[in-house]
């Protein structure tokens, strides 16, 4: 008697997800339609739980089947990454580096150092997930991908990190909110009042900052991503406050730039992997390049 689900079994199962249709599902296969129900009944019965709430006309999935399908696709993803890593092993300097990026370090992806990578290792692909740090490092601890780069600060106890040099935060508005345009550079006490736009990502280290400094933040809007907090200032809609490596990544033909002089806001850009883990060939000589 089978005891233990295979992979076979999951993709079958994500399969008919995805679809919301068995008969759509078992096409995709290219399978039957009774030998894939007859899967998903025996899945069912390994598991004892009922995963489909079968409809008329399409398959919804029960509270225990929209669990089941979370670590389902987490399975396959990492059963993935692990044959990618087992072929690279074999391979050499080729394959695929599965990397997580931060939208703040779009730049750095740019540089030379990447570009003479690419050149020196043709073979490699990348597969990147883009995502803020926190959830990087969950993609990171569950094998997903290979290499993480992040930006500081996070907690990097479990970690190996490569650091590149430190950045200040900036203030970056368009003219007509510039209360100072003669200056590059401000002090944070100069944002008190200010209609402030913030990359979520850092809003309790500014919080922090601002309660040193008696500062009363005016904050106009929150994103999670670094991109959307340029674009909002460019368009006028108040002052964004980031780090000074995105302002390059959107659009910023009206914006005047302001570096925010206080030490505490500094910021660093980390490629991170977990220790105990095996560090291919081609990640090691990525790191080379970072």
């Amino acid at each position: 008697m089978r005891t233990i689900m295979d992979l076979k079994q999951l993709r079958y199962f994500m399969a008919i997800v995805e679809e919301r249709q068995i008969t759509a599902a078992a096409r995709r296969l290219h399978m039957a339609q009774p030998p894939l129900s007859n899967q998903m009944k025996m899945l069912e019965e390994e598991l004892g739980l009922t995963l489909f709430s079968r409809g008329p006309h399409h398959i919804e999935l029960t509270d225990a089947g929209r669990l089941f399908a979370a670590r389902a696709k987490e399975l396959l993803e990492m059963a993935a990454a692990t044959k990618r890593e087992l072929r690279d092993f074999k391979q050499g300097l080729s394959g695929t580096l599965a990397l997580g990026t931060v939208s703040s370090s779009g730049g750095i992806l740019l540089q030379e150092g990447m570009r003479a990578f690419r050149e020196t290792y043709p073979r490699v692909q990348f597969e990147i997930h883009d995502g803020n740090t926190y959830q990087l490092i969950e993609l990171l601890e569950k094998g997903l991908i290979e290499i993480a780069i992040v930006r500081t600060p996070f907690n990097a106890a479990h970690f190996n990190c490569k650091y590149r040099k430190p950045e200040p935060m900036i203030a970056a508005m368009t003219e007509d909110l510039d209360w100072a345009p003669e200056r590059e550079s401000i002090r944070v006490e100069e944002l008190s009042g200010r209609p402030l736009i913030l990359y979520r990502r850092f809003e309790q280290l500014l919080m922090d900052t601002f309660a040193a400094h008696d500062v009363t933040p005016d904050i106009v809007c929150r994103n999670d991503d670094a991109r959307t907090t340029i674009l909002w200032a460019n368009a006028g809609l108040g002052v964004a406050i980031a780090p000074a490596a995105a302002v390059n990544l959107a659009a910023h033909n009206h914006l005047h730039v302001k570096r925010i002089d206080e030490p505490s806001l500094e910021t660093r850009l980390a490629a991170i992997w977990p220790r105990s883990r095996y560090l291919s060939a081609v990640a090691k000589h990525f790191l080379q390049s970072f």
